[in-house]
């Protein structure tokens, strides 16, 4: 087991050194000069100069990566080219709002995606089947921002049941996290129907229903237990559309500050979330492969 978490954490370190070299080749990629940008626009090319020395930009790469990971591991996420703050904190005072809208989310995604996978299950080859994958289809392929407009006009602006954006009270919320766990949904739904299928053919069910258990009992118990682990390694992997979500809503977390850093070129703002992101999936995915083999005992750990 040891070995196991061990190989696992390195794994994930590895993966988190990747994300960060191409977060810090951000500095080059994005056509626009962060010393400029510091300056400001009445700068003269030698005050430039002298920012670029002042932020370590004339230095070799190789340093300059090397400093952008020791200010990592120490928290410090660089200072906002715009509004002149520590990225830490503008990261921080957006987090709880979008951490609220994704548990939200992941709830209405597995909600929706059980449920319809397990009934398209029961009912396999039948008409609830056949329409449960037609919605499950129509659900993944409609872009988010398509989703929101259409969910915002039909139940906010026609239905007058939910307010047209905003953050504050659970009302408010509702709809944001219904489109993000709409495409979720679509998703777990085909995979749930595919592994509980697989899983009503296996003998241990059949027995069971031979000594006389309920149809929901064998479903719900035998069933379900053993068909959740695919949806287990998925859970909250249908995240990315959290900017154009929160934009459609104007919901403030951190995919608002996301949108609105890449329309005003803030570089270390955007590197900052690209990061925070990749860690929050590297770390489910991290627990997810740890959690598994408690849950499955013919899964190896190796």
């Amino acid at each position: 087991m040891f070995r196991y978490v061990l190989s696992r954490i390195g794994q994930s370190a590895a993966i988190l050194l990747g994300v960060a070299m191409m977060t810090f080749a951000l500095l080059y990629v994005v056509p626009a000069d962060p010393a400029a940008q510091v300056a400001g626009r009445s700068a003269t090319q030698e005050q430039i100069e002298s920012v670029r020395h002042e932020m370590g930009l004339d230095r070799p790469l190789p340093v300059q990566f090397g400093l952008y990971l020791v200010h990592l591991a120490q928290g410090d996420l660089g200072h906002s080219y715009v509004q002149r703050s520590p990225v830490s904190s503008l990261v921080m005072a957006r987090l709880p709002a979008t951490l609220l809208l994704l548990s939200a989310a992941i709830l209405a995604e597995l909600a929706i995606g059980m449920t319809a996978g397990i009934i398209a299950a029961v009912d396999r080859g039948k008409m609830a089947d056949r329409l449960i994958m037609l919605l499950a289809f129509v659900g993944v392929s409609t872009p988010r921002f398509v989703m929101g407009i259409l969910l915002l006009y039909l139940f906010s602006v026609e239905l007058g049941w939910f307010p047209i954006g905003g953050y504050g009270t659970a009302s408010h919320l509702v709809l944001p996290a219904l489109t993000i766990g709409v495409l979720g949904g679509g998703w777990y739904s085909r995979m749930m129907r595919s592994s509980m299928v697989e899983v009503l053919n296996q003998d241990y069910i059949r027995t069971a229903r031979a000594k006389g258990a309920g149809e929901g009992r064998v479903v719900l118990i035998h069933g379900l237990r053993n068909a959740f682990l695919p949806i287990l390694a998925m859970i909250g992997q249908f995240m990315s559309g959290t900017v154009v979500v929160e934009s459609v809503y104007g919901w403030p977390g951190v995919g608002q500050l996301m949108w609105e850093s890449i329309q005003e070129i803030d570089i270390p703002v955007i590197m900052a979330i690209t990061l925070v992101a990749a860690v929050a999936i590297v770390v489910s995915n991290l627990l997810v492969d740890l959690i598994a083999p408690l849950i499955d005992p013919r899964i190896k750990m190796d």
